[in-house]
């Protein structure tokens, strides 16, 4: 209730204060008083300005620099050549390393660049002992830095057979595209101080068995590292499919519906109170769909409610098996004769992953959704932590969860609330609730939605939302 007092017009019935006793006029400021006056709740603007700058600054040219540096290894095999400066993969990666350091002197050493590496041998695919080494750069939070979102690509390339290392294998869209996508998105937002912390990841051994991404997902589970989203890029630069469409204005994204490492008691507890779409990894899926509706020119996001493709496999997934949430962004249109193929001519028709492949244009959008999303994550408060939700057999429902404290909840300005039809694939409605720990929906019952509760910022950034219980649960604030 907000209450307005209008300015009275002079005139002839208008009392003086001489006119009141001073009994009356006790009386009125009594009932005044009486009435209950309510605090206008100022909601932070949806709108950020400097989103739209970021989208602007991805450079189509400098990833296709990047791209056609990476072609020009050779092969880019995890068990390539190592020594060399100009081939194999260990070249490639003391590049990127290099790039990583490059775009950390530009902005007064804000980035820390390292390696990760573990050797395997015995495998299926790396049956002599090999090192596999990721190369890293880490941007820290100003206000909550064990808070990460990891944007991902993958340095290995690969043909036909999985084991040959030498034959020419220039990987231009599996998967320069997306390693150039992460380089890029280093670049612009390195610019930029953020409230959580930004990691820039190039991994290796994807195409062996996803081994890179075992070894930084379990280094982070180690040091208790806070993954709010892990968003992997592998191939985001083709737009001519095998199926004969061509398509620059559509992207994926993959996500896991229930969590991995659900236990018995939480799967009991989900067959009751739902939450089969609504893991972490599922509602990162959604923001980023949101991000590309609001900011990214001519782009439609398709959310794909499968781990990955089907019966195949990304670099995400070693972080969906330890817990963390995490998703595939790549292109909606495949080309399978450009993908794991010795590179080749038969009957007219051309193999191989070439540069002939890629769209530079394409990779920058997609390169952009990436940066755009990852500087909104980063900006915005911590997910809300240990949501609940109660309101069986009521006309109402209430959402309770825990507000952080210290320098996370610095830029916190309060709470939304949202709610979704259960067939609905993306949040419909919501409600500002300001800085609250608990807040009643009235008159809108439990039964028949899906619910859900996410932070702002005191300028606007939001975290993505969180579906209450383990179900949805992005973790705590440790």
């Amino acid at each position: 209730m907000f209450i307005h007092f209008a300015k009275a017009k002079s005139s002839a019935f208008t009392p003086s204060f001489n006119a009141f006793s001073r009994k009356n006029f006790a009386v009125l400021c009594a009932f005044v008083a009486t009435i209950p006056v309510y605090a206008a709740t100022v909601v932070p603007p949806s709108e950020q300005l400097v989103l739209r700058e970021i989208q602007q600054q991805v450079s189509a040219e400098r990833l296709k620099t990047d791209i056609t540096k990476l072609v020009g290894f050779g092969t880019r095999h995890t068990l390539s050549e190592t020594k060399s400066d100009t081939q194999g993969i260990g070249a490639a990666r003391r590049w990127i390393k290099s790039e990583f350091e490059k775009i950390s002197a530009q902005c007064g050493g804000c980035l820390e660049v390292i390696v990760q590496k573990q050797t395997f041998s015995g495998e299926k695919r790396i049956p002599e002992p090999t090192e596999v080494v990721n190369v890293i750069a880490i941007q820290r939070g100003q206000l909550d830095p064990n808070r990460y979102i990891v944007m991902s690509g993958d340095i290995d390339s690969r043909v036909s057979d999985p084991l040959d290392y030498t034959s020419a294998s220039p990987g231009a869209n599996d998967n320069a595209s997306g390693v150039a996508g992460v380089i890029e998105t280093a670049r612009v937002l390195s610019q930029h101080k953020f409230a959580g912390t930004v990691v820039y990841a190039a991994l290796s051994g994807e195409e062996q068995g996803l081994f890179g991404g075992k070894i930084m997902a379990g280094i982070a589970k180690k040091a208790a590292w806070r993954v709010e989203a892990v968003i992997n890029n592998d191939m985001i630069g083709n737009i001519s499919g095998i199926n004969g469409i061509i398509n620059n204005t559509t992207a994926r994204v993959f996500s896991e519906g229930v969590r991995y490492v659900e236990t018995p008691a939480e799967a009991k507890k989900r067959r009751f109170t739902g939450g089969e779409v609504d893991s972490p990894s599922r509602n990162v899926a959604r923001y980023i769909d949101q991000i590309a509706d609001q900011y990214i020119p001519n782009l439609d996001v398709m959310m794909i409610y499968r781990l990955d493709r089907f019966g195949r496999g990304g670099h995400h997934r070693p972080f969906n098996a330890v817990g963390y949430p995490a998703v595939r962004i790549m292109e909606t249109n495949e080309h399978y004769d450009r993908q794991h193929q010795d590179l080749r001519s038969e009957n007219g028709r051309a193999f191989g992953d070439v540069l002939a492949g890629v769209d530079f244009d394409f990779t920058a959008k997609l390169t952009s959704l990436n940066a755009v999303t990852m500087a909104a994550m980063a900006w915005a408060p911590p997910p809300p932590a240990n949501t609940e939700i109660s309101g069986a057999v009521k006309a109402s429902t209430t959402l309770k969860w825990q507000r952080p404290e210290g320098t996370m909840a610095n830029n916190l300005a309060g709470y939304r609330v949202h709610w979704r039809l259960t067939t609905e694939p993306t949040w419909t409605h919501s409600q500002y609730v300001g800085d609250v720990t608990e807040f009643e929906l009235k008159n809108i019952v439990i039964d028949n939605y899906f619910f859900g509760v996410s932070s702002v910022a005191k300028d606007g950034f939001e975290s993505p939302v969180v579906f209450p219980g383990p179900a949805g649960s992005f973790g705590g604030y440790k």
